[in-house]
């Protein structure tokens, strides 16, 4: 079968993964989209198929594809399939990692797993796909294998990579392959998702024993990336981007990041008005008064990139601004916001009339109905299922940036407690702070999950949250759940690239709560329509004064939208009258004691000098002229 399967014969393989596909009954290389689409409905074409594999003598359905007139909905039976398992990754290799090791997890090393694998797709019906990790532009051209009847898994894996033939492709040596075999988490792995990562110089290895394609096709693929920068000194960033152009037609570059819950989607969307056409900036948690805010215009907002961000060498321009491209040809959207019609209009109407079927997980889909996204699938528990997402192509969404953009202003968000003077919490960071690069640093290394994160879960997280006021790490750089090197590394790397590009302009900016207000994402959203009022964030020293805790650097003295000051307690939560300076250093000592205790574990003698320095700074409270003293800052 593989002899007459030409362009598979022109792809450089190990001999045991060419072994199974001369095996298999049968290998389908689909030619077109429209053919990988029509095989994922299954052999009778719709208008519901069943994803079943024998388990030990029984049929166990893994999921089930119902054809729609949008696109397919593809649902899973147990609703633990319905999102990724935070858990789910093992290193199966021995270079360098500070994740789980597959021989300590399971006892034994990965060899006769992978010889299990290979044995049972060889007796399988497959599909081969090529896709490009990190996108058609400047990705690295990788290879999938899967059994035929998960096709919609191909699908979904090519729409978010791009979709690219092996024509296109020529000779080559995948830098990736990724292998799908879903009852071995019955088999091998008491029903739990496991991704297993293989990794040498030169070849990534996924094996996915399940069929939720966000630890694999999704994140899996993201760890493909970091694994590649982290040898060759870039790196793909966890951050969404955006071109805001003003009323005035200035144009400004906006890069966020954040652990999850950190506005990262949020920045792309925009800001949501009253129905009198006012803004509600935030409203007080013991006045229960609103603070509105009127804007006449607003600013257009053009999404660069969504969740996986390029850094690439081959992008940057010389100029001292990162330059960044999307990661990605499509997006994995979560749509649990919208609730109803009219949420969203430009992306409903993309996923309602799409001009290609799009593939929806854990949505209501109806046969040969419209799939509608705020129909999200019930949970067991009779509510809706939290993690409703789509593919959907980065041409579908409106007024998408499709070339590389260099970035003005890095911004990071938290989430935020409310923080009074009767509970004092780490809730005090003001609507906008601008930081030297070293603070942005330590934010990134900590990037901490914060104020009632739906990502906060495992046993682990709950007791750290206890101890440091509802607060865990997610990572350097937010990106560390998917990564399978180092921390060390990865905070070097990260260092290195904020020291690269000195033209940056660093600013934080909080979610759900500064001080005793209640402000959800509208600081961040009009954080963003100021700094590109302001030419991308430019400031002279004297509109800045010292926040009075280190870590939020500076607060900008006063800011103003439409001839409209924002409250100066929104700037300097320690004014408002329901938090007092009392209140907000007790959470100012919460947040500089969890920012202590994670940073500890990265001194060790791997850890870049200017590094070391700038931790040792914080750890004995330094001033954020010590910081910026270290690193200066670009105003």
């Amino acid at each position: 079968m593989l002899d007459t399967l030409t362009p598979l014969s022109l792809v450089d393989l190990a001999p045991e993964v060419r072994a199974a596909l001369a095996a298999a009954p049968s290998v389908t290389v689909p030619a077109t989209r429209a053919e990988l689409y029509a095989l994922a409905l299954g052999p009778e074409g719709g208008p519901r198929f069943s994803v079943d594999y024998d388990v030990d003598g029984e049929v166990v359905t893994e999921a089930t594809v119902t054809r729609c007139r949008n696109g397919m909905a593809v649902n899973y039976p147990e609703d633990y399939m319905r999102r990724r398992d935070p858990q789910c990754m093992v290193i199966a290799d021995s270079r360098p990692t500070d994740k789980a090791r597959y021989a300590d997890r399971f006892g034994h090393a990965f060899d006769s797993a992978r010889a299990d694998t290979m044995a049972w797709l060889a007796r399988q019906d497959l599909v081969v796909v090529p896709f490009k990790a990190g996108g058609l532009m400047h990705g690295s051209p990788s290879i999938a294998i899967m059994p035929a009847n998960a096709a919609f898994f191909a699908t979904a894996l090519v729409d978010l990579q791009g979709w690219v033939t092996f024509d296109e492709l020529g000779p080559f040596t995948p830098r990736s392959i990724l292998y799908v075999a879903p009852p071995f988490r019955h088999t091998h792995f008491d029903g739990r998702q496991v991704v297993v990562h293989d990794r040498s110089e030169t070849l990534h290895e996924i094996f996915a024993y399940n069929l939720y394609p966000g630890p694999s096709a999704k994140k899996g693929v993201f760890s493909v990336l970091l694994d590649v920068g982290e040898q060759e000194g870039w790196i793909t960033a966890h951050a969404s981007a955006v071109r805001v152009t003003t009323p005035y037609d200035n144009e400004t570059v906006i890069m966020h990041e954040g652990a999850s819950g950190g506005g990262k989607s949020e920045m792309c969307q925009d800001l949501r008005r009253e129905d009198d056409g006012r803004i509600l900036l935030g409203t007080n948690v013991v006045t229960h008064e609103p603070y509105l805010i009127t804007l006449s215009e607003t600013s257009d907002l053009a999404p660069v990139t969504d969740d996986m961000t390029l850094c690439h060498p081959a992008v940057q321009d010389g100029s001292g601004k990162m330059v960044v491209a999307d990661a990605e040809d499509g997006w994995f959207v979560r749509v649990d916001n919208l609730k109803a019609y009219g949420a969203d209009v430009h992306f409903e109407r993309a996923v309602i009339h799409p001009d290609t079927p799009l593939v929806f997980f854990s949505l209501d889909g109806v046969q040969d109905a419209t799939v509608l996204p705020w129909e999200h699938t019930l949970d067991s528990t009779g509510k809706p299922c939290p993690n409703p997402r789509v593919v959907i192509p980065r041409r579908m969404i409106h007024g998408v940036v499709h070339e590389p953009e260099a970035v003005d202003v890095r911004t990071f968000g938290a989430r935020m407690p409310a923080c009074t003077a009767e509970n004092p919490t780490y809730g005090i960071m003001g609507m906008t702070h601008f930081v030297p690069p070293a603070i942005a640093w330590l934010w990134r290394l900590i990037a901490p999950r914060g104020d009632k994160n739906p990502s906060i879960g495992e046993a682990a997280d709950a007791v750290r949250t206890l101890e440091h006021g509802g607060m865990v790490s997610e990572g350097v750089g937010s990106y560390w759940p998917f990564s399978t090197g180092t921390k060390v590394e990865a905070a070097n790397l990260l260092l290195r690239q904020i020291v690269e590009f000195h033209r940056t302009r660093y600013v934080l900016t909080p979610n759900q709560h500064i001080g005793a207000y209640h402000v959800g994402f509208s600081a961040e959203w009009l954080t963003r329509e100021w700094l590109a009022r302001k030419g991308g964030g430019r400031m002279r020293a004297d509109q800045l004064e010292p926040a009075r805790c280190a870590l939020f650097g500076y607060s900008p003295k006063e800011i103003t939208l439409d001839g409209q000051p924002v409250r100066r307690t929104l700037l300097r939560p320690e004014t408002q009258s329901q938090v007092g300076l009392e209140a907000y250093d007790a959470g100012c000592a919460i947040l500089t004691g969890f920012f202590k205790s994670e940073l500890a574990q990265f001194l060790t003698d791997d850890l870049d000098p200017l590094g070391r320095r700038i931790i040792e700074a914080c750890l004995r409270d330094a001033t954020v002229e010590d910081y910026e003293a270290l690193t200066p800052m670009y105003l």
